[in-house]
């Protein structure tokens, strides 16, 4: 995983948790490229070096499976009989070939392995159960093809199976035409994603379906759509959505990318937030034991990168600043965390348990109504994220909550207050709004601080 899967990575999830909260019976389904060119490309490297054995033995990494990845495609794009190798066994895999399956299992798990432990660190609702890639659907092509043929939407020309949609055109006016099946039989994405949705559909019961991919897969999930309407494999009045977002930037406004071009690795750029983390720790609580501080820094660094990127809308890039998400001002995660922990703190103090507070709240000072009325939006927030998809809303939410909290308790003396009936009503209003800050974080993925 690089940098760019973490964006359809945790605003899938909040839209996912956001559902639930509101009791949607929700399918997360992972959606992985783990079928295809790349591993007929792998399998015929493996092959060319004899590392086939080493891989059954479990000796190989996935460093060196990237490696491997790397100079298998530059040996492709340079040696036309490795090229004419790896295409005989994408379609080798495709049709089922027991060798071929059993080291592309092998690749996948290993890659997968790897991924379940970011989804860990990154706090998101995704496990084993969830993946669903594309070669879930793969006993589906063939018969997808055929079909597509007898219904008479799919041609085939020159060897090649192709369908031509009249509402698409391309730039000289013609109808676009999309490929489902190359003359050595070998299928496409559009194949693979046309049977994922027929799956979905069919049967998984879905009646609303939501994909969280970048901006440049628009117009292809358009056409699969378009298809899959004309085909009958789903209804027209089925809800389609594509959550699209932008990218990482740099203060360059240029892509987010290691100096000699790749793309940034997202285990380094979660390990550079935790490490960020630990030195801004250490110079605000220089005696915290080791231990301690592990999991402090684990908490703020990551739930720092989440929140500064569920923080901007979705739709549009956004310039990547360590400096503006680690900071204990404005909305930022740490800004949030610290409010709740220091209403917690406020309320652990009072002699009065919270539980044995009956009264109802009275608003008697204008911080206190202001703050009162912010609490009643959070079902309007809820409501609106559910609808767009767009975390972004909850964030400035819970930061102008926050900050409304903060003017009402320069204001307010809650502890001190002259009356017992003052202090329950202002104890049981900053409870609410720290329930409130809880809700909000856990459906944003990220996690609360007993103390910081």
């Amino acid at each position: 995983m690089h940098i760019g899967h973490l964006r359809s990575t945790i605003i899938g999830d909040v839209t996912a948790r956001t559902l639930e909260f509101l009791g949607y019976n929700v399918i997360r389904a992972n959606h992985i490229g783990d079928w295809g060119t790349q591993f007929g490309m792998l399998i015929a490297y493996l092959k060319y070096k004899k590392l086939e054995k080493k891989l059954k033995e479990n000796l190989i990494s996935l460093k060196e499976i990237e490696e491997f990845y790397c100079k298998s495609k530059e040996k492709c794009d340079l040696d036309k009989d490795f090229e004419r190798e790896s295409r005989k066994y994408v379609v080798k895999l495709q049709n089922g070939d027991d060798h071929c399956h059993y080291i592309w299992k092998k690749l996948v798990s290993i890659t997968m392995k790897y991924n379940y432990n970011i989804y860990k660190k990154l706090n998101v609702t995704l496990n084993k159960e969830h993946t669903m890639g594309e070669s879930l659907y793969s006993k589906m092509l063939p018969e997808i093809v055929k079909d597509l043929k007898e219904k008479k939407i799919a041609i085939e020309k020159n060897g090649t199976t192709i369908i031509f949609l009249d509402e698409f055109k391309n730039r000289f006016g013609q109808h676009m035409g999309v490929v489902i099946q190359k003359k050595d039989k070998a299928f496409l994405y559009a194949t693979t994603d046309i049977a994922c949705l027929k799956y979905r559909y069919e049967k998984l019961n879905a009646d609303r379906i939501i994909y969280y991919t970048d901006s440049r897969q628009k117009q292809h999930l358009l056409q699969i759509w378009a298809i899959s309407k004309k085909a009958n494999y789903i209804p027209q009045n089925l809800l389609l959505e594509h959550h699209t977002f932008g990218m990482m930037l740099y203060k360059n406004k240029r892509p987010f990318k290691t100096r000699d071009g790749n793309t940034i690795k997202l285990i380094e750029l979660l390990e550079e937030a935790i490490n960020r983390a630990k030195i801004l720790i250490k110079q605000k609580k220089p005696n915290l034991n080791k231990k301690k501080l592990i999991k402090l820094a684990n908490i703020i660094g990551i739930s720092a990168v989440k929140y500064a990127d569920l923080s901007k809308n979705r739709n549009t890039n956004y310039i990547f600043d360590w400096d503006t998400m680690l900071s204990f001002e404005g909305n930022t995660s740490p800004y949030i965390q610290y409010a709740y922990t220091r209403i917690m703190s406020i309320i652990k103090k009072s002699k009065i348990p919270i539980n044995k507070i009956s009264e109802k709240i009275d608003l008697t000072e204008e911080t206190e109504v202001k703050l009162a009325i912010k609490l009643l939006e959070f079902e309007e927030i809820i409501l609106i994220i559910e609808k767009k998809g767009t975390p972004h809303i909850m964030c400035n939410y819970l930061y102008q909550l926050a900050t409304h909290f903060s003017t009402f308790y320069e204001n307010c003396s809650i502890l001190f207050s002259k009356k017992i009936k003052t202090c329950k009503s202002r104890l049981k209003l900053s409870f609410l709004t720290a329930k409130t800050l809880k809700k909000g974080l856990n459906i944003l993925g990220i996690k609360i601080l007993k103390k910081m």
